[in-house]
């Protein structure tokens, strides 16, 4: 079996933020994610109870690795000043590539 090199963009952030990192996906001509209600604890505390809009969510999006600097990068310059936000990159290996 041959597995094929793409990238995992990882992607947590407050829930208020899910639908502009899914737009900014859609942006980029990217369809497919898989997306977590996520709990935690970090600089902004613990988060991940209560209230709704102080969830938190896991967005996973496998990509090929020439579409990933402009989604980190559009991520990033948008997002970042206004949300809670850990973004990672990993490298990872899929058999189907007409998925990505």
């Amino acid at each position: 079996m041959k597995l094929y090199d793409v990238k995992l963009l990882t992607v947590t952030c407050e829930i208020l933020a899910q639908k502009n990192v899914i737009e900014i996906l859609k942006n980029h001509d990217i369809t497919g994610y898989t997306t977590y209600e996520v709990e935690g604890n970090g600089a902004k505390g613990l988060r991940g109870q209560g209230f709704k809009n102080e969830k938190n969510v896991k967005i996973e999006v496998v990509m090929r690795e020439e579409k990933l600097s402009g989604v980190v990068e559009d991520i990033s310059r948008t997002l970042f000043p206004d949300f809670a936000i850990i973004l990672y990159v990993s490298d990872v290996g899929v058999v189907r590539t007409e998925k990505f």
